[in-house]
C-alpha cells in the first residue's frame, strides 16, 4: 500500500496540470470535451490523493522506520489512534492531507453542478486544479515528500511531540484544515465571477453554503484548539496570542465580515468591490496560514516547520494569486459598481458595514503583531517579540463593539431607521443591559472590560429572545399552531436568519466566558503528603485540595527495554465545605527519547468554574516527595465550550437544507403565518 500511494502521488501531478489547462481551454474556447475532461481530472485526483493519504497511513500502523516522515513522527509506543493521525502529525504529512481535502471538495462542487451553473464551472474547476497543481509541485519537489527514504532503517522512531499526544490533536488540525480548504470553493467562483463578468449576486448565492461551510469548520477548529492548549500546555489559559493560532485566526475573521457583507450586496446591490476583495483575502490568509505553521520564520508551539524553503514557496505563490486577483477586480471595476448607497447612518447596512470594518481592523492589527517581530529583525536586526498585552488593548474594546453590534445589526431597519423603531426594538434590550450594569456595580465588580461585557451580553441576549418571542407569537397567532410547533416551524422557514440568532447567542456565551477570565485566583505552595492548600473562588466560596500522595511510574518499554516515559502521578482531593466533590491525578511526565517534559493538568469542572491543578515541580531527591502546585480557579470557563456547542449548532440550523417545516404545505402552498414569522 505504501508504494502504491508513492506512486499515487506522482501520478497526481500530471493529472492536475492537464485538468488546468483543459478547464480553462475548455471555458475559454466553449469547448464542452475540454470542460468535462478537466472536471474528471477533480475525480481522478480525489482518489489518487486518498492513496497516497492511505499509503502514509500504512506506513505508520506498518512501523517503517525507513521513511524519514514515519521515523520523525512515530514509534513503536504510540498508540494505534496517534499513529493514524500521524497523517497530519507533520508538515509533509499534514500537505499531503490538505491536498486530499481540496480534491475531495473540488470533486464535491463538480458534482453538484454538473448540470447547473456551468457557465462558472470551467473556470471553477480550472482554478481548483491550478491549486492542487501548485500544491503537488511543493510536495514532490521542495524536499517535503513523505514517502522520503532513510539511508538506514532505526529500530524505532523518535516518536511525536508529547504535546500532540492529546486527544484533541487528532480532531482539531483536521477541523481547521476542513475550514481552510472548502473556502477554495467560494474563491474559485469569486475568480470564475471576475473571468466571465458575471458580477451579480449569483456567484454568491450558488456559494453560500460552502461560505457557512467554511465558518463552521473554522470555528469549530479554533474552538478545539484553545480546548487543547486549555488541557495540554498546562497554564490556565486558552489563547496566547500566538503567531499560529493568530493564523487560524485571521481568515475566520474575514470569512465572519464576508458571511455578514453579502447580505448587504443581496439585498441591496451594495459593497460588490468589498465582497471581491474579502473572498480573495479569506483564501490568501489560508494560505498564509499554511505559511506561518509550516515555515519556520517565527517561533510558536504549534509550528513543525522542517525548512525554509517551502517558506519562500508560500511567499511567492501568495504573491502571485494576489496580484492576479487585484488585476482582475481593477479590469472588472465597471461592473462591480453598487447598486445603491448608504441613506443612513441608523441603517441595517451602515451597522454591517462598520461591523465589516471592526472584523478587518482587528485581522490587520493581529497581523501586524503577527509579523513585527519579522520586520523589526529584517531592517533594525533586533528581534522585538509581541504579547497579549498589544493584542488584548487593541482587541478588547474592538470586540466588545462587535458584540454590542450582534444585538443591533439583524433587527435596526434597511434604508433608514424611524423613532419608532429604534424605540420598539431597542429600548427593553438597553434597560436589561443597564440593570445588569447596576446589579454588578452594586455587587462591587468594577474591572471595565468584564463590566462592559456583561452589560452587552445581556442587551444582546435580550434582542435575540425577544426576536424569537415576537416571531413564534406572531405565526401561533396566524397559524393557530401551539407554541413550540409554531418555533420550530418559524426556524425551519428561515433556516439561515434564525440559525443565525443561535450562532449569536452561543457567542455571547463565548464573551461571558472570556470575561470570566478578570476574575481568576492562582495560589502556588509547596505541599507534602497529606498537606492542603486552599483557594476562595470569586463567587465567594472556598476550595480545599489535599495533596494525598504521589506515584511513579514506568508504564511502557520500548523491545529494546529504552524507557518511553515516566510519570509522576499526584493524587489531589479536592472539596468544598467538608463534601469532597472530586479526586485530581495531575502529572508530571518526562520522555527520554526526546529530552522533553510535559505536564498533565487536572481540571475539575462545574456548570460556572473550573479548579485548575498544575503540578509545577516534583522534589524526589530529599525523599519527601514533596510537589509544588499552581492552584487556580477560573470562573465562566466552561460557557467558553458551552458557547462553541451553541454557535456549531445555529451553523448546522442555517447549513441544514430546507424541507419538512420549512413553512410549505403538503400541497406546496405556503402556511399562513410563516411570512409574518420572517417579518417579525
Amino acid at each position: 500500500m505504501t508504494t502504491l500511494g508513492e506512486v499515487a502521488l506522482w501520478i497526481a501531478l500530471p493529472i492536475a496540470l492537464w485538468g488546468t489547462v483543459l478547464s480553462f481551454a475548455g471555458g475559454r474556447t466553449g469547448r464542452t470535451d475540454l470542460v468535462l475532461s478537466g472536471e474528471r481530472a477533480a475525480y481522478a485526483l480525489t482518489f489518487l490523493l486518498a492513496l497516497a493519504s492511505a499509503g502514509i497511513v500504512a506506513a505508520f500502523l506498518g512501523e517503517r522506520y525507513e521513511f524519514w516522515y514515519v521515523a520523525s513522527y512515530s514509534n513503536r509506543e504510540l498508540d494505534t489512534y496517534f499513529k493514524v493521525a500521524g497523517l497530519w502529525a507533520g508538515q509533509r504529512g499534514s500537505l499531503v492531507f490538505w491536498t486530499l481535502l481540496l480534491s475531495g471538495f473540488a470533486s464535491i462542487a463538480v458534482f453538484r453542478n454538473r448540470r447547473r451553473n456551468r457557465e462558472f464551472m470551467p473556470y471553477v474547476s480550472g482554478t481548483l486544479l491550478a491549486i492542487l497543481s501548485f500544491l503537488l509541485v511543493v510536495l514532490l519537489f521542495a524536499e517535503v515528500n513523505p514517502f522520503e527514504r532513510l539511508g538506514f532503517t532505526p529500530a524505532n522512531g523518535r516518536g511525536l511531540n508529547p504535546q500532540l499526544q492529546n486527544y484533541w490533536m487528532t480532531i482539531h488540525p483536521p477541523t481547521l484544515y476542513l475550514g481552510f480548504t472548502a473556502f477554495a470553493v467560494p474563491f474559485a467562483f469569486a475568480v470564475s465571477a471576475l473571468l466571465t463578468g458575471r458580477l451579480d449576486s449569483r456567484w454568491i448565492a450558488v456559494t453560500r453554503r460552502w461560505i457557512l461551510l467554511s465558518w463552521f469548520f473554522l470555528t469549530n477548529g479554533i474552538i478545539f484548539g484553545m480546548r487543547w492548549a486549555y488541557e495540554e500546555l498546562g497554564w490556565g489559559g486558552y489563547w496566547f496570542w500566538d503567531p499560529v493560532e493568530n493564523a487560524s485566526l485571521l481568515p475566520w475573521l474575514t470569512a465572519t465580515a464576508f458571511v455578514h457583507s453579502i447580505q448587504i450586496q443581496e439585498n441591496r446591490g451594495m459593497l460588490k468591490v468589498w465582497n471581491m476583495c474579502l473572498v480573495v483575502a479569506t483564501f490568501l490568509l489560508t494560505i498564509f496560514a499554511t505559511f506561518l505553521t509550516r515555515s519556520g520564520l517565527i517561533e510558536s508551539v504549534h509550528s513543525f516547520a522542517e525548512n525554509l524553503k517551502i517558506a519562500y514557496i508560500f511567499l511567492g505563490f501568495l504573491g502571485a494569486v494576489a496580484g492576479i486577483c487585484a488585476v482582475l477586480i481593477i479590469y472588472r471595476l465597471p461592473l462591480l459598481k453598487g447598486e445603491s448607497a448608504i441613506q443612513s447612518f441608523v441603517s441595517r447596512e451602515s451597522a454591517f458595514l462598520f461591523n465589516n470594518l471592526l472584523f478587518v481592523g482587528i485581522a490587520f492589527a493581529v497581523v501586524w503583531g503577527t509579523l513585527y517581530p519579522l520586520i523589526t529583525e529584517g531592517f533594525f536586526g533586533q528581534k522585538i517579540n509581541v504579547g497579549p498585552p498589544y493584542y488584548n488593548r487593541v482587541n478588547v474594546p474592538a470586540g466588545l463593539i462587535l458584540l454590542a453590534l450582534m444585538g443591533v445589526g439583524p433587527v435596526i431597519a434597511w434604508r433608514r431607521a424611524s423613532k419608532r423603531n429604534l424605540r420598539k426594538n431597542f429600548a427593553l434590550p438597553v434597560a436589561a443591559g443597564i440593570a445588569v450594569a447596576g446589579a454588578l456595580l452594586a455587587l462591587g465588580v468594577r474591572h471595565w472590560a468584564a463590566l462592559s461585557t456583561f452589560a452587552i451580553s445581556a442587551f444582546v441576549l435580550t434582542v435575540i429572545v425577544a426576536e424569537f418571542w415576537k416571531g413564534t407569537r406572531a405565526r401561533a397567532r396566524i397559524s393557530g399552531e401551539g407554541r413550540w410547533k409554531s418555533l420550530l416551524n418559524l426556524v425551519g422557514r428561515n433556516r439561515r436568519r434564525w440559525g443565525g440568532y443561535v450562532v449569536h447567542a452561543g457567542v455571547v456565551l463565548v464573551f461571558t466566558g472570556l470575561a470570566g477570565a478578570a476574575f481568576d485566583v492562582a495560589v502556588t505552595q509547596e505541599l507534602a503528603p497529606g498537606e492542603s492548600v486552599a483557594v476562595r473562588s470569586a463567587f465567594g466560596h472556598e476550595y480545599s485540595l489535599t495533596y494525598e500522595s504521589l506515584s511513579h511510574s514506568r508504564p511502557r518499554a520500548s523491545a529494546a527495554n529504552r524507557e518511553n516515559d515516566w510519570r509522576w502521578t499526584a493524587l489531589v482531593t479536592v472539596r468544598r465545605g467538608g463534601e469532597r466533590l472530586a479526586v485530581m491525578r495531575p502529572e508530571r511526565r518526562f520522555y527520554p527519547v526526546m529530552d522533553q517534559s510535559s505536564t498533565e493538568v487536572g481540571i475539575h469542572s462545574t456548570a460556572f468554574e473550573d479548579v485548575y491543578v498544575i503540578p509545577r515541580d516534583v522534589d524526589l531527591e530529599s525523599g519527601a516527595e514533596r510537589v509544588v502546585f499552581e492552584v487556580k480557579v477560573l470562573p465562566l470557563v466552561p460557557w467558553i465550550w458551552y458557547g462553541g456547542m451553541i454557535v456549531a449548532a445555529g451553523a448546522l440550523v442555517s447549513l441544514w437544507p430546507a424541507g419538512v417545516g420549512s413553512g410549505r404545505t403538503a400541497a406546496g402552498g405556503r402556511v399562513p403565518g410563516a411570512a409574518a414569522g420572517q417579518a417579525a
